[in-house]
């Protein structure tokens, strides 16, 4: 929203028709109706398409790929609004800096969040520096989360609509990116707005679903991805239990995860039972009672902080904290170790947390996001 007559929506001191705005297209709806609002609003729009992956490649698949229809639908938005796009093969970057990592992190038995790794290895690097090329003034992403002015420049907060807050995936974008981004569609109250300002537009996308699955995962079968990349990483090994019994045999670790419950294949129990750890080295998959999985203590590292003093001025910062992107922040003490490594304590012990999930810092009232890191073993 405009402060003054002589900034425009992006707060840029000059009219939109000289400002350009290079928009990542997905191919979904958000990231199209961002395109076709600011094409409305008279900006220099250039919209570009990341093709990340063939799911030929990834999943053995034959005929027609999902990325093939998003580049298509995202082509089809920028023809109809009038502006230029361009699809760019990030297909090498994605897999080196994606896709290898998410499978060998299965592999070292961590649960990974490889979403986060494309905005900060591709999107929000080579894309934005892409950007930059471009002469664009600024790069706009469909992502539900805000971008505030504070005092000391640029702030990351959550999105208006708690159910569409993507902030979780956003922590590691550095205070030098934020300068240089734009979220449109954080303050929306709903997902409905975004499919009526895609209607109001005529576009094809209006109302196409929201992918659910990792987008080189598209059927949420994430083992028999790693399988095909890693031939061999699926041997069997045995399920014992916290206290040294071995219950059974498994087919293979990386087809389970911190926390799971369901689908262990040992029968004849008469309490439920979790894996509450991965033994990569001994092939084994620990399970035990649930009370197993709680932990207060958190190692986190690679942290990125977006707070306004050093990360390292205090010995301890009272925040919020998200383990996991589905779970709401909970009060932590955080004591830094370095500049990008810390402890984390949670005031009540949190079940399930994993190695190879994010960290995420917040403000313990506001929606202000002041980074986070990656959970590691300690």
């Amino acid at each position: 929203m405009a402060l003054d007559a002589s900034v425009n929506s992006l707060g840029f001191a000059k009219p939109p028709a000289q400002t350009r705005v290079v928009v990542a297209m997905s191919g979904g709806v958000d990231s199209s109706v961002v395109a076709a609002e600011l094409a409305a609003e008279g900006y220099d729009v250039v919209g570009v398409t990341l093709q990340l992956y063939d799911h030929g490649a990834a999943l053995a698949k034959k005929g027609a790929c999902c990325a093939g229809r998003d580049i298509h639908d995202a082509r089809r938005v920028a023809e109809a609004m009038g502006f230029p796009h361009y699809v760019l093969d990030y297909e090498n970057t994605f897999r080196e800096a994606v896709i290898d990592e998410f499978a060998d992190s299965y592999l070292a038995g961590a649960t990974p969040v490889p979403c986060i790794r494309c905005n900060e290895r591709v999107k929000f690097k080579d894309l934005l520096e892409t950007a930059k090329d471009l002469d664009a003034d600024c790069m706009a992403t469909g992502h539900y989360i805000q971008r505030k002015s504070g005092a000391h420049g640029p702030e990351l907060h959550s999105a208006a609509d708690a159910n569409r807050d993507q902030s979780y995936f956003l922590f590691s974008t550095t205070p030098e990116q934020l300068d240089y981004l734009r979220f449109p569609l954080g303050h929306l109250a709903t997902k409905d707005e975004t499919r009526a300002l895609a209607a109001k537009h005529g576009l094809s996308v209006a109302m196409k679903p929201d992918s659910q699955d990792i987008c080189f995962v598209p059927n949420g079968d994430y083992a028999s991805v790693i399988e095909k990349l890693r031939p061999g990483a699926a041997d069997p090994g045995e399920i014992v239990h916290a206290d040294g019994r071995v219950l059974g045999e498994h087919r293979g670790v990386i087809h389970y995860t911190v926390g799971q419950r369901r689908g262990l294949g040992i029968g004849g129990l008469t309490e439920p039972l979790y894996v509450v750890k991965l033994d990569v080295e001994n092939r084994r998959v620990v399970v035990g009672p649930k009370e197993l999985l709680a932990t207060r203590r958190v190692p986190v590292r690679e942290i990125n902080w977006l707070g306004d003093a050093p990360f390292t001025s205090q010995e301890e910062w009272h925040l919020g904290v998200k383990v996991r992107s589905t779970r709401p922040p909970r009060e932590a003490v955080i004591r830094p170790l370095s500049e990008t490594e810390a402890e984390v304590e949670l005031v009540v012990a949190e079940e399930g947390v994993s190695p190879g999930q994010a960290c995420v810092f917040y403000a313990p009232e506001g929606s202000r996001i002041f980074g986070g890191g990656w959970i590691h073993r300690g």
